[in-house]
């Protein structure tokens, strides 16, 4: 308490009661306001600001080319997060740095000794400034390159030897016409084997099936043409140039790339060249989880397209992933089964490939893919591989398995298509048979498995125009498959187009010229032109089995070789029993023992033979056609009209 004779203006004035809080009030917030205004100064003086943005864009750069350079070194997956997390943690540490130390023309100092008047703030900001415009700079250029320049200069010098290769084998011919432009259909693409980087050759079957698995889901894209896996397989292992294959192919655009898995994380780098050009239109490096497979599938799937700037469909990423698992082991096991589709020629290599599925099911129940892939694996091995009663055993449990792939997955295009084919060729289930195969076109209108698979089915029912549009559709997108123009052929064959049919098997053994039965089929086309030698010729050759034999008993005939005949067809008796029973029909029509053939046709029926799949069509029935016998196993067989 001041004393009462104290000056008055030693005293501190007295502040009305009503005005005290709101002045102390203005006064908190002019102060905080200061103090936040002082502190972003200082951030500016103290030039971290420029700090940062220096920082950020020299890590980038640093970034870039650790990630090639890793790449190529095929570091493990580990070393570009350490990387990563180096630059994360020196970030803050910079920023620190740039606020508590100065520099000065004595060296480095902390700020606060630094006296107002000897502080080079400013220069060093300039200094910071030109800094950052000129790795700014260097950052655009190396942006350049690597997208415009280095990633296309190995695309255009195979392109340039290419070029100068076909230049070359022209020369001879002096007025050979000008080769045509390449000019493949809009959007269409092939997706070759990604290379396996993970330095153990069993892991094949990983970066096989997931190419195979991304090759798949892009199909299921309306807009876009993809060429089916036989053909986009065709080429690994080859030093083939991609120019060349997309021309083998006629396709637009070509997916690359490779895959390293470690445990359960995966790294894959993908790239996709315009085959036209020879420019790379888009690449990216994924590091994921397996977990995260389906998602990346929908990822890549979706910048393909838009490279290509093709339409996807507005459930694209729910239409990719249907049917599939986020279970990394059930994955797994699955692309072990489909590294074994088309190569499971014998029993035990077929039973390997159901265990496969059969696992991927266990880890998975509600897997459709994989019980799906299981029925065709199923139906292959009772159509041809099971004998006695585990033949009927083979067609139920493969029936079993595709019902359960349409429960799980109803829009599943490709659990409809083994349905159809387990009904036609299992249980001559025709009818149902028709429904499912439409449903699987409507829904995989671009699976080349699919349109082989119903082209052979209307083959059947007598619907050639329908059988050879989509067989010849699946050539388009298939057309380095064995498979596929063996299909054309046969369904050429049952039109009596007997001079295209031997075309389209003569296409097939220029692919391989061991293909199965590929001979004997071609064989029954000469027989039916009437050119019986060369059906000899092409029946008799190496390995002879049932269909080899089927076709020589009937030539021997026509040559007037009873004995060789008669041989033959007891060679394939004792060989088959009754399990040949439609093909003895076809022998012993061909032969013009007609009560004979009717019998044998009996048989096959009471034994569900397959072979009677093909009885409204088999030229080598066309004796029997107006038999009231015949029109009454036709009438049971109950095929569609």
């Amino acid at each position: 308490m001041a004393s009462p004779g104290a000056p008055d203006e030693e005293r501190p004035p007295a502040l009305p009661d009503a005005e005290a809080p709101g002045d102390l009030n203005r006064v908190s917030r002019s102060l905080r306001g200061l103090l936040k205004f002082r502190f972003l100064e200082e951030i500016r003086k103290r030039n971290v600001g420029r700090v940062a943005i220096l920082y950020v864009v020299v890590g980038w750069l640093i970034l870039e080319p650790v990630h090639v350079v890793f790449h190529m070194l095929e570091a493990p997956l580990w070393a570009n997060w350490l990387v990563i997390i180096l630059l994360a943690l020196g970030f803050p540490a910079a920023l620190i740095f740039a606020w508590v130390y100065e520099i000065t023309p004595e060296g480095l100092k902390p700020t606060v000794e630094v006296p107002h008047g000897q502080s080079i703030r400013k220069q060093t900001g300039r200094r910071l400034d030109r800094a950052i415009i000129a790795v700014l700079a260097l950052a655009l250029i190396y942006f350049v390159l690597d997208k415009f320049w280095l990633s296309t200069t190995s695309a255009h010098g195979k392109r340039e030897t290419s070029a100068a290769a076909t230049t070359i084998a022209a020369a001879p011919t002096a007025h050979a016409e000008p080769a045509a432009a390449f000019a493949p259909p809009a959007h269409s693409i092939a997706v070759l084997p990604f290379v396996n980087l993970s330095g153990d050759p069993q892991q094949e079957y990983f970066s096989d099936g997931l190419s195979e698995e991304l090759l798949n889901s892009l199909s299921r894209i309306a807009a876009l043409q993809v060429a089916a896996r036989t053909s986009s397989f065709f080429f690994k292992g080859k030093q083939v140039d991609i120019a060349d294959i997309a021309h083998k192919l006629n396709v637009g655009a070509v997916l690359e790339g490779s895959v390293r898995k470690a445990g359960t994380r995966v790294r894959i780098t993908a790239q996709l060249i315009n085959a036209v050009t020879g420019f790379h239109l888009w690449s990216q490096t994924y590091d994921r989880n397996l977990s995260d497979i389906l998602a990346l599938q929908t990822e890549i799937a979706t910048a393909v397209t838009t490279a290509l700037q093709a339409t996807l469909l507005v459930n694209s990423a729910a239409l990719i992933e249907l049917g599939g698992t986020q279970n990394p082991l059930a994955f797994d096991a699955y692309l072990r089964g489909q590294k074994l589709v088309g190569t499971a020629t014998d029993k035990e290599a077929n039973l390997k490939q159901i265990a496969a599925y059969s696992e991927a099911i266990r880890l998975d129940p509600r897997y459709a893919k994989a019980y799906a892939a299981k029925a065709l694996a199923l139906r292959e091995l009772a159509g041809i591989l099971a004998t006695g009663p585990a033949i009927r055993e083979g067609f139920e449990e493969a029936r079993a398995a595709a019902e359960k792939a349409l429960a799980l997955a109803p829009e599943l295009g490709e659990a409809h298509a083994a349905l159809a084919a387990v009904l036609d060729v299992g249980f001559a289930d025709y009818a149902r048979a028709v429904v499912e195969y439409d449903r699987a076109l409507a829904l995989s209108p671009g699976n080349a498995l699919v349109l082989r698979l119903s082209g052979e089915f209307f083959d059947e029912m007598g619907r050639p125009e329908a059988a050879v549009a989509n067989v010849q559709r699946a050539v388009v997108l298939d057309p380095l498959n064995v498979a596929v123009h063996r299909t054309l052929g046969n369904v050429l064959y049952d039109g009596r187009r007997y001079r295209d049919a031997i075309d389209a098997y003569n296409r097939a053994l220029s692919l391989d010229p061991h293909a199965d039965e590929v001979p004997a089929l071609r064989g029954f086309s000469y027989l039916s032109l009437g050119q019986f030698e060369a059906a000899r010729e092409s029946c008799a050759t190496p390995p002879l089995m049932w269909l080899n034999n089927t076709c020589l008993a009937i030539v021997y005939h026509k040559l007037n070789r009873q004995s060789d005949a008669d041989a033959t067809l007891t060679t394939l008796m004792a060989a088959q029993s009754d399990a040949e029973a439609f093909q003895y029909a076809e022998i012993y029509a061909q032969w013009g023992n007609i009560p004979k053939a009717l019998e044998w046709l009996e048989t096959a029926y009471r034994v569900h033979d397959p072979g009677l799949s093909e009885l409204k069509v088999d030229p080598m029935l066309d004796p029997l056609r107006q038999e009231p016998r015949y029109k009454e196993i036709e009438r049971k067989l109950k095929f569609p009209t």
